[in-house]
């Protein structure tokens, strides 16, 4: 018991992290998230295929011969799994921010993931207008000339450059916290270029 006391009695209070107006620590870790719900429409599109590729394997009334119906439903099946699945690994993107990493987690599966270090990290840019068209398309993207992103939506945009001259871009909600959060943890200034702008 004195020795928890003396604990109490030795802690100190710093006022440098508490946030503006408030008796709050600084959180250490920031998370965010995007959503499109125009990808359910592609996935049903895709669950569509599946079940045609299950109903012709089931109730097989063709009498041109095995080898078409085969195709036809390794065809119809094959294709609606990978619209299925594709556009559900897509269908939303969490983001998550701690003192070592930003972690990019997408689908229902967080699968595709992607985790940079922040030491990795020498600066985080905001960009109000991301849009599919930038990145030629919806989902992971890499292009030669810009780096790679994860775009699930048009919108705004965090925007890392990383030390080796490479850049990564995600779509998400309120990413102009993200930026503030992650300059903050790196201590660079608070002013920085829009380059999807």
């Amino acid at each position: 018991m004195a020795r928890n006391v003396g604990t109490l009695l030795g802690m100190t209070d710093h006022p440098g992290n508490a946030r503006h107006g408030s008796s709050q620590a600084r959180s250490t870790v920031w998370t965010g998230r995007a959503t499109n719900r125009f990808q359910w429409l592609l996935a049903a599109v895709g669950a569509g295929c599946l079940a045609l590729g299950i109903q012709l394997a089931v109730d097989s009334a063709w009498s041109g011969g095995f080898a078409p119906l085969l195709m036809s439903v390794i065809g119809c099946v094959a294709a609606g799994l990978l619209i299925l699945f594709g556009t559900l690994a897509f269908v939303h993107v969490a983001v998550k921010v701690d003192g070592d990493a930003l972690e990019v987690r997408c689908g229902h599966a967080g699968l595709p993931r992607r985790r940079i270090l922040l030491t990795h990290v020498v600066g985080a840019d905001f960009a109000p207008k991301v849009t599919p068209r930038h990145w030629g398309g919806w989902g992971y993207r890499w292009r030669p000339d810009q780096g790679t992103a994860v775009v699930v939506r048009r919108g705004e945009a965090l925007v890392l450059r990383l030390g080796d001259g490479r850049s990564f871009t995600v779509t998400v909600d309120d990413a102009e916290a993200a930026v503030r959060f992650i300059r903050e943890r790196l201590h660079l200034p608070a002013t920085g270029k829009n380059p999807e702008s």
